[in-house]
């Protein structure tokens, strides 16, 4: 185990100072509707980006785009425990700004460049999901640029409330977010971990159960909760807990890896920094397709390149130019289909979709991350079920397809599958159902009503079109 010193959870950080940022914020809405006004009729609408984390890889669109920097954390206010942040700043700048204050937002995505904006249209998810919910769930308060060009304030109840609930699982087809107001979390300096054993998915799923629904492990509270699954019989459950104090502090940063300790030591401790951000530096486990967990190669990779926006872009790349494919064409392999989903089924299912999944897909590890809605509120895009346990599966690989199949082979029985068992399917990576299917799954109707309503002549894209037609 390697250490770190014993500081706690203060990091340097510039907020802009309230007037400023007001003042700065005014003006750069201001300049994206002159941008806006200045497209042609009917011409498309879309930011410019300077991050992705979605795992739907194409060319990227042409045609102008609107020069949007909203990437700044505005304001940090310890006594009402809120923050007012740009729609496109990521987590690892809006953390780093409110752990400054001891605080963080109530779920924080487990990559560093993923953008809040980003996680409240796709749905972030981690750890104190099964406490907090959706990142969406803690948003009070978003302005939104509409595809018909208006800035609208939405709130959960009054004038656009429709799109204050429509715009979870949206991805960017009824507006763009440019400012929010987000509940936050105090924290302590420190987190520590406990990884429990269990040798089957029926004892796991009754753990996750036992424990979201307590909020406590053996007597004591468990403030974030997660699991690995490194095989049929070897799953973990990973609680975390605040605390003061630390003994020592693992860095999972340099040459350890945090994914292969939870096999290794049965408790652990991390700075509340260094636990929110323990999957980033590995990308979970995905850096072992680049050689990075080679004890050679890692010391040779820069630390600064240890990321997974790094990694994303080399993924990008291999995409872009087919090299993977090709290498495997050379030596006489069979295709690989990319498996690269994110589904949450209700707890009580848990075991199943792991049987099947281990049968017929094989990859491994495997990611658990319990959840639960924060409240009744309905989100109609991702229709999860109040007061219901669902547990996230994350899975992130390729897997060789058998003699004749045709790619999404996979991807479509996993679909099948996640439906049968009552559950739902993120849409950051590629999707296969058919349209009537989709647009079932994901209350169509309710969107094409605020698609009317926020972009009647259609200038942002089509749910269904961006998920599916466009992959």
């Amino acid at each position: 185990m390697s250490h770190r010193g014993r500081g706690g959870y203060r990091t340097s950080v510039g907020v802009d100072r309230a007037g400023t940022a007001d003042t700065a914020h005014a003006a750069a809405v201001a300049a994206l509707r002159r941008q806006y006004a200045a497209l042609p009729p009917g011409a498309p609408v879309r930011l410019a980006k300077k991050t992705s984390n979605l795992f739907r890889f194409r060319p990227p669109a042409r045609g102008p785009k609107l020069d949007a920097a909203f990437d700044r954390v505005l304001s940090v206010d310890p006594v009402t425990r809120t923050a007012e942040v740009e729609g496109m700043v990521t987590y690892e700048k809006l953390v780093a700004a409110t752990l400054e204050h001891g605080l963080m937002p109530l779920v924080v995505p487990q990559l560093k460049t993923i953008t809040l904006g980003g996680a409240v249209v796709g749905l972030g998810i981690e750890s104190s999901s099964f406490r907090h919910g959706l990142p969406h769930e803690s948003v009070t308060e978003m302005e939104i640029l509409t595809g018909d060009g208006r800035v609208v304030t939405a709130r959960p109840y009054g004038p656009h409330a429709d799109l204050f609930a429509a715009f979870p699982n949206s991805y960017g087809t009824l507006g763009y977010a440019l400012k929010l107001t987000i509940e936050l979390a105090p924290v302590s300096p420190f987190v520590r971990l406990r990884h429990l054993r269990f040798d089957g998915a029926a004892a796991t799923a009754a753990a996750l159960a036992e424990i979201s629904a307590s909020g406590r492990y053996d007597g004591e509270p468990v403030d974030f909760l997660d699991g690995t699954v490194f095989g049929p019989d070897e799953l973990y459950l990973t609680l975390g807990r605040f605390v003061d104090s630390a003994p020592a502090v693992s860095d999972y940063t340099g040459m350890d890896i945090y994914y292969r300790s939870i096999q290794r030591l049965p408790a652990d401790h991390l700075t509340v920094a260094d636990y929110l951000w323990r999957w980033d530096t590995d990308w979970f486990w995905c850096s072992r397709a680049f050689g990075v967990q080679h004890p050679v190669v890692r010391k040779l990779w820069p630390r600064r390149a240890r990321r997974s926006d790094v990694y994303r872009k080399l993924v990008a790349a291999d995409q872009r130019w087919g090299l993977s494919a090709r290498w495997d064409r050379l030596r006489g392999r069979p295709a690989r289909e990319a498996v690269i989903q994110d589904v949450e089924v209700p707890v009580e299912h848990l075991g199943a979709f792991l049987e099947f999944f281990h049968a017929e897909i094989g990859i491994s590890p495997v990611w658990l991350c319990p959840l639960k809605l924060r409240s009744a509120t309905p989100w109609p895009l991702y229709p999860l079920e109040p007061d219901r346990l669902y547990v996230n599966v994350g899975f992130w690989s390729t897997v060789a397809l058998p003699p004749g199949a045709a790619d999404g082979y996979h991807n479509r029985r996993i679909e099948e599958m996640v439906g049968k068992l009552g559950g739902h399917k993120s849409l950051c990576s590629t999707v296969y159902y058919p349209e009537d299917e989709f647009w079932r799954r994901y209350h169509g109707d309710v969107y094409a009503a605020v698609k009317q309503s926020y972009d009647p002549d259609a200038r942002l894209p089509d749910l269904y079109d961006k998920c599916v037609r466009l992959r």
